[in-house]
């Protein structure tokens, strides 16, 4: 049975399980927060939606956090409440290091848009390999660029190639030279007038909504569980890519159940390069 664990009830947490459930690649789905009876009950409510979106995954809610050994992936949502709040700061790193006790080898995928710095603590201070380490966030900005790109060249979304790179929202970066639409290079679709007009834009997208988070959290999740061969654009403990070490930018990946299987660094143009190293602080 693959079971994923996510640390939280909150509007984060209950779009991710929502996605998982009805995205049938998981078998159980387990919601922990400290009011475990929210958590037991936004499980029972999404349990029951199964019988209109006709899925068969197990949901469940406890206030254990010892519950996630043995789980295949865990996500690092939001905790309930009004409104609900992503675990960061002090608070997000005492649970992490009171998790890494229990998921001694599980991918640990951060949904929320400013987990960045809990994230990089993580590694540092709670001593878990920086593999396990995976910040989802980028994919729902990812997918927002993508359709904004599908506007302008009159094309389906899926039709779309693109990454994104750097320390979102001041700085990312948007190769353009390695995008493409449907096969061709993207900057031979689209003007540099329209290129600007998209990033003048996309820097509005962040920070993405809950649902959009949580979604692309399950995912990235999906992707860890199942080893998929796709690339996705996530946040990251640098190990010297572009000239840094120790700063946690997005780069696109591929995932495997261990974590993070591979960087795929892009080749860039000059203007990018020093963009980017500009955002990572190198």
């Amino acid at each position: 049975m693959t079971t994923v664990c996510i640390i939280g009830a909150g509007d984060i947490a209950g779009a991710a399980a929502h996605a998982l459930a009805r995205g049938e690649r998981v078998s159980r789905v387990l919601l922990i927060d400290a009011n475990g009876k929210v958590a037991a009950g936004k499980a029972l409510d999404i349990q029951q939606s199964g019988a209109v979106d006709l899925f068969h995954v197990r949901l469940d809610g406890s206030d254990d956090v010892s519950r996630v050994a043995g789980c295949a992936a865990v996500i690092v949502a939001d905790r309930f409440g009004s409104p609900s709040t992503e675990w960061q700061g002090d608070d997000g790193l005492a649970m992490m290091m009171r998790l890494a006790s229990f998921a001694t080898d599980a991918p640990i995928v951060f949904a929320g848009a400013m987990q960045a710095e809990v994230l990089r603590t993580s590694a540092r201070e709670a001593h878990i390999a920086r593999e396990r380490l995976v910040g989802s966030a980028p994919e729902a900005l990812v997918a927002g660029v993508r359709a904004m790109v599908a506007m302008e060249a009159r094309c389906s979304p899926t039709e779309v190639n693109l990454t994104v790179l750097g320390t979102p929202p001041s700085g990312f970066v948007v190769p353009w030279s390695e995008a493409s639409v449907g096969g061709y290079s993207l900057e031979r679709v689209l003007s540099q007038v329209e290129l600007a007009r998209i990033e003048a834009r996309a820097a509005r997208l962040w920070p993405p909504g809950p649902f959009a988070l949580g979604l692309a959290a399950a995912r990235v999740t999906e992707a860890l569980v199942r080893h998929s061969r796709r690339a996705f654009s996530v946040l990251l403990v640098s190990g010297g890519e572009f000239g840094v070490r120790g700063r946690v930018g997005a780069m696109p990946v591929n995932l495997s159940p261990i974590g993070i299987a591979n960087i795929r660094v892009p080749t860039l143009n000059t203007r990018e390069r020093v963009r980017l190293e500009t955002a990572l602080g190198a």
